[in-house]
């Protein structure tokens, strides 16, 4: 049951830590307006959650990105404790996913190999 009460709470900070980002609440100058979400993992006691940032446009910038974040965790902590009903917000921790865009040169790959094998 814990699990799945950590799992909800990801998915939830992960729309509001998105909208704060779309809605430029996050005054940040190295924070972009094309970054995204791409999940939250949140421990099982609820002290940390690791939140994972990509963004589409600059894959070279997301560790800029994720710097800005970091600095302003202070202020996303605070704006998501004044939403949620829980005790104990957790300590963010922000990470760059390269994941979406080593997925899409994974796939540019195939592609060249199934045109050279043609």
């Amino acid at each position: 049951m814990a699990e799945y009460r950590t799992e909800r709470l990801g998915r939830l900070m992960q729309e509001m830590i998105g909208a704060l980002v779309l809605e430029g609440r996050i005054k940040d100058p190295r924070v972009g307006p094309f970054i995204s979400i791409t999940r939250v993992q949140v421990s099982r006691d609820l002290s940390f959650a690791d939140v994972y940032v990509s963004n589409i446009r600059d894959t070279a910038g997301v560790k800029r990105n994720t710097e800005g974040l970091q600095s302003a965790a202070g202020f996303i902590q605070s704006q998501l404790g004044a939403a949620l009903k829980i005790r104990k917000i957790p300590r963010l921790r922000f990470h760059a996913d390269t994941s979406i865009s080593e997925g899409f040169d994974l796939v540019q790959k195939i592609d060249q190999l199934v045109e050279a094998g043609s």
